[in-house]
């Protein structure tokens, strides 16, 4: 079976071609959430019983790494590509050093926990699979610390020895990705813990929700302050659905919106995106839904247009960066002068320059701002994806422009959307692959 998801990843396209021009049409559904599948993903290493897990997104490219990783420390995972589910069962965890430690995903540093409750021992791949530049998991190494561990930086992973014992971790910034991995480790630390300044995003809450179902005694105070008593060992198997991915459902809402085509879309979390969707309802987008779906058309603009607008990303509730990319889009349909401010990742408008390869006069970015002058017409461009998000803008950019586009690096938006080409067939997007 590793031979299979390593064929899946051997042929991943590195471009796209897209005729400019079309529009959606249909019906798709959103998947379940990669920043909630990858994480809960690396939770059922904390148990020796069956894990189940449906509507997970098996052909999001870093699940697939994940998981290729994850057996080849012994752990057997049946996959159903079709049912979108998998099965997890990670009786043996092995202590050995595998073949390779080269994971080009960040969440590695969440591989840790369980290694550490079965062999009191972990070596887990380098976040992202670099090992030069910034160290960009300082805060990873601190937690484990905190917690009794040594950690040693060799040359092709991480090592981390020790045992768990509960503690106070205080983070020095609200941090996702820090607030996981405290999670995961003092579920199967022995004795009490408290995480403050902790970040609970819904995916966190998911995956809260799942060690909950697995046996973990976990508090949730506010959003920055979580307790947790320690189980002082492994958990126990569970079951449990992921949760949509809030991001996803904003894309193709955005894409419809800007295409003018008909599309409905099912499985949209309407109560982890509130504040994204009153964004729209702002910028005059009337949307029609019922409690899991949305039908966007042309008539959903209540003006004809887009209404120009301002807003800023930040944490949840409200438009996280992630999300950044599509409101910059949507500008290029407002008639008017649009601006995004992000305070939280300023320097996220890398994608902003590959942009104005479409339309060099409807876009500027400086350091925590963009500004979008619509109503635009795109024009054919060959643009390079500089990150996930980033690359699907430029695939929204493609299907807008007139004329015929290349797209290079698509296979970064692989990373964080399930099934995307089939998907963008599906709605009636003819795109060429290569």
């Amino acid at each position: 079976m590793i031979d299979i998801l390593k064929s899946r990843l051997d042929v991943l396209p590195s471009k796209l071609t897209i005729e400019g021009g079309q529009k959606v049409s249909g019906k798709v559904r959103v998947s379940g959430a990669k920043n909630a599948a990858t994480r809960i993903l690396a939770a059922s290493m904390l148990t020796t019983e069956t894990v189940t897990l449906t509507n997970f997104p098996t052909q999001i490219v870093d699940a697939m790494h994940k998981m290729r990783f994850i057996r080849s420390l012994g752990v057997d995972i049946d996959i159903n590509h079709e049912a979108e589910a998998i099965e997890i069962n990670a009786e043996e965890v092995s202590k050995d050093v595998v073949e390779s430690y080269n994971v080009p995903i960040r969440t590695t540093y969440l591989l840790a926990a369980g290694q550490i409750a079965r062999n009191g021992i972990a070596r887990i791949p380098y976040p992202g699979g670099c090992k030069i530049g910034s160290r960009g998991y300082d805060l990873h190494i601190m937690v484990w610390e905190k917690l009794g561990c040594t950690v040693e930086e060799m040359p092709d992973y991480i090592e981390i020895r020790g045992k768990f014992a509960g503690t106070a971790i205080d983070f020095p910034i609200s941090t996702i990705g820090g607030t996981e991995n405290a999670l995961l480790c003092t579920a199967v630390a022995s004795g009490q813990s408290e995480i403050r300044n902790a970040y609970i995003s819904p995916e966190v809450q998911n995956l809260i929700e799942f060690l909950r179902r697995m046996g973990a005694d976990i508090e949730v105070f506010g959003n920055s302050l979580v307790r947790v008593r320690g189980m002082g060992g492994l958990l126990h198997g569970a079951r449990m659905a992921i949760m949509p991915d809030r991001i996803e459902a904003l894309t193709w809402i955005s894409l419809a919106i800007l295409t003018g085509g008909t599309l409905q879309i099912d499985d949209v979390p309407f109560g982890d995106m509130e504040i994204p969707l009153i964004h729209l309802q702002e910028a005059g987008i009337d949307l029609f839904r019922n409690n899991t779906s949305v039908l966007v058309s042309p008539s959903c603009l209540t003006s004809g247009h887009v209404q120009p607008f301002e807003l800023a990303c930040g944490t949840h509730p409200g438009v996280i960066s992630d999300m950044q990319p599509f409101y910059v889009m949507l500008g290029l349909a407002a008639q008017g002068v649009s601006r995004v401010y992000d305070y939280r990742y300023p320097q996220r408008i890398g994608y902003v320059s590959e942009l104005q390869k479409f339309a060099p006069e409807a876009f500027e970015a400086e350091s925590g701002k963009i500004t979008i002058r619509g109503i635009t017409q795109l024009r054919a461009a060959e643009a390079n994806s500089t990150d996930l998000r980033g690359s699907m803008a430029m695939i929204m950019a493609g299907i807008l422009a007139q004329g015929t586009s290349t797209i290079h690096g698509v296979e970064m938006a692989l990373r964080g959307y399930n099934d995307l080409l089939g998907k963008l067939r599906q709605t009636g997007i003819s795109i060429h692959a290569g």
